[in-house]
């Protein structure tokens, strides 16, 4: 946490389920409320684990949801689900695919990569850059 605190940017790394994504949805959470983040802007490579989902009904938003699903856990856990769903329509909270992070200016915001080791070097390099 306190890298986190002291550095522009960090790589958290370590084995499934020790809690690397809930650290970090929760030090954004915490400078987020503190005022010292103006966004939250938590993103994923849309790759699936294993079996193929295939085709996935619904508009943009239900279709990618299920890629980002830790972090919605994550932040249902910290923030009452009104201010989540008010705050995503304010556009001051974004859980989007990296996809869509292309041509994105992300000043003043805290900025979440999870699941960075499924993104291809061209991503990570787009991602870096914004």
């Amino acid at each position: 946490m306190r890298a986190i605190r002291s550095h522009d940017m960090i790589f958290g790394m370590g084995p499934a389920g020790t809690g690397k994504t809930y650290l970090a949805v929760a030090e954004a959470v915490s400078m987020f409320l503190d005022g010292k983040v103006e966004r939250l802007i938590f993103t994923r490579p849309a790759v699936e684990a294993g079996e193929s989902l295939g085709f996935l009904p619904g508009d943009m938003r239900e279709k990618v949801d299920p890629y980002l699903r830790p972090i919605y856990d994550a932040l249902n856990d910290m923030l009452p689900q009104d201010f989540i769903q008010k705050k995503m329509e304010e556009g001051v909270i974004e859980v989007a695919p990296l996809a869509f992070m292309r041509g994105r200016t992300l000043s003043h915001a805290f900025v979440i990569l999870d699941e960075a080791q499924n993104t291809t070097r061209t991503q990570m390099k787009m991602f870096l850059t914004r």
